[in-house]
């Protein structure tokens, strides 16, 4: 059974009067905590033992004589054999003791199961806990039904490989590396099959996951991903914010389309079918006439997510999307919850952020904003799930 929003408010009612930040050492972990500090909060990294240096050495916090930072945004890290150990109750305790308000990414909810985030994980969670579970594909209410019921246009799907007519991408997750993507496109059943042979043969998929996977048409056009950002203290009209727009770099797939056709072709068999593991983002603007559709469909989903997931999303999502020709967005993904590429506007902020805000705004110093706000109006339960 899903934990009620009730307990939770109970147990935030019970924080100090300024909670600290905490989140899984991974994903976009520095941008939360230079955000924290940076808005005078502290930061608690959870970090897995053997991946901890990056949080525990180059980022920790450094203090001078007088108490004040001087290097660093990282102020405690916490170490455990395995992220999954965050969700048992002694840990549990220990950030609800530490005033602990948690803020969720992927490698959270990839690495800690979804029914223990839903129904055991009693520390609030600065986001929306009911809807990490539409990102698993596999699952009947997922985004896609999420975007149908916004009038959100999304890739049209293929029922299966025999359906295939033109270009689809399949999209399963990796088989070792769960956090990563096993994507690979085919534009008929034939290819679909020799491809899957191979994937399969390599260790990069498995068989059950092919089973599962989404087939659905590719989207031609360059990628954008909307990193928004919802807040339920102010009025209903002010409360979607566009902080920045970031890319994607994916290996090997960015090393291919580098390499003109004749070297391509020139590739060993096992090469020419790409990766698509995401290695890094980049920082990206769209043209302002765009803009208008971009707020609309970001609108739509915040609507729809209210309606669907009572009381909705609350604070950062991403919204990732093709654009076409005319401008026009396709959304072929999301994440309802800070995503992926946001370190890339550590400490200069977004560009539409700044732009709002008169100053350095990224994700994570608008999560510490929104935090500080509703902590000083007394509101923290409703920015929490």
């Amino acid at each position: 059974m899903a934990i009620a929003s009730d307990e939770i408010a109970r147990i935030v009612e019970r924080y100090p009067p300024v909670p600290a930040v905490g989140t899984i050492g991974s994903h976009s972990a520095i941008d939360v905590a230079d955000g924290a500090v940076a808005e005078g909060l502290a930061s608690v990294v959870i970090a897995q033992t053997g991946r901890d240096a990056t949080y525990a050495r180059y980022f920790r916090t450094l203090w001078d004589a007088h108490g004040a930072r001087r290097r660093g945004c990282v102020d405690e890290v916490w170490e455990y054999p395995k992220f999954a150990d965050i969700a048992a109750p002694e840990a549990q305790e220990r950030l609800r003791q530490r005033g602990v308000l948690f803020v969720p990414n992927r490698a959270f909810s990839s690495y800690v199961p979804l029914p223990a985030i839903e129904s055991d994980f009693r520390v609030p969670i600065v986001g929306s806990r009911a809807m990490l579970r539409i990102e698993e594909r596999s699952e009947r209410e997922n985004y896609y039904r999420l975007l149908e019921t916004a009038g959100i246009p999304s890739p049209r799907p293929f029922p299966g490989p025999e359906a295939i007519d033109r270009l689809a991408i399949v999209k399963l997750p990796h088989a070792r590396r769960r956090l990563e993507r096993g994507f690979f496109t085919a534009a008929s059943p034939e290819e679909y099959r020799a491809k899957s042979r191979a994937l399969l043969a390599r260790g990069t998929i498995a068989a059950d996951d092919l089973a599962a996977a989404r087939i659905e048409e590719y989207v031609l056009g360059p990628v954008f991903n909307f990193n928004f950002f919802f807040s339920p203290l102010g009025p209903r009209a002010e409360g979607l914010e566009l902080l920045g727009v970031d890319e994607r770099r994916e290996s090997n797939l960015d090393g291919m389309v580098r390499l003109p056709a004749a070297q391509q072709l020139e590739l060993s068999e096992s090469d020419r079918i790409p990766e698509y593991t995401v290695v890094g983002h980049g920082t990206l603007t769209v043209r302002e006439s765009i803009l208008e559709e971009v707020f609309r469909i970001g609108e739509q989903f915040v609507d729809a997510a209210r309606a669907r997931y009572p009381p909705g999303i609350l604070g950062p999502f991403c919204l990732q999307t093709c654009l076409d020709h005319d401008g026009h967005p396709t959304v072929f993904d999301v994440a309802a919850r800070i995503g992926g590429g946001t370190n890339i506007h550590l400490a200069l902020g977004h560009p539409y952020g700044n732009a709002l805000y008169r100053g350095p705004m990224s994700t994570g110093r608008r999560i510490a904003l929104e935090i500080r706000r509703a902590a000083a109006e007394g509101r923290l339960r409703e920015i929490v799930s």
